[in-house]
């Protein structure tokens, strides 16, 4: 149906989420693209062991000058943090069985990801006395 593709930072915020109907350089280009776009460049990267993945970064490193390179890595128990935050996902999406299309799965999966950055206080602020509703009630508001 679909891939997720997901960059949390050291802390566990979302940084970005993207839904593509493939899992290829294009699309992890195009992701990659989106998060620098809207976030800063990071000084490193930490990524599963997908070929894809690896490709869109080598590509935007070529892109980037040479100071400014991102640095990859590819070790399995350091992508824990970006598994242990999905499982909030699978934990939605496994009672549903599946998605009839690919817009369906986009919308929902984007409700989802929102819900858990107002879930983590990303979307207001890092206000611990406020709770999830009354941070979901300022972002309505806004």
């Amino acid at each position: 149906m679909g891939y997720l593709y997901r960059a949390l930072d050291s802390l566990g915020n979302t940084v970005d989420f993207l839904l593509c109907a493939r899992r290829d350089k294009s699309a992890a280009l195009a992701f990659f693209r989106k998060a620098f776009r809207e976030n800063d460049l990071p000084e490193k990267v930490v990524i599963d062991k997908s070929g894809s993945n690896t490709a869109a970064l080598d590509d935007l490193n070529r892109e980037i000058s040479e100071d400014r390179r991102i640095m990859v890595f590819q070790i399995k128990y350091l992508n824990n943090i970006v598994e242990q935050d999905h499982r909030f996902i699978k934990k939605r999406i496994r009672p549903m069985l599946g998605f009839k299309s690919f817009h369906s799965a986009k919308i929902t999966i984007t409700g989802i990801e929102n819900i858990r950055m107002i879930q983590k206080r990303q979307i207001i602020g890092a206000n611990d006395n406020v709770s999830t509703f009354e941070n979901f009630a300022m972002l309505i508001a806004l």
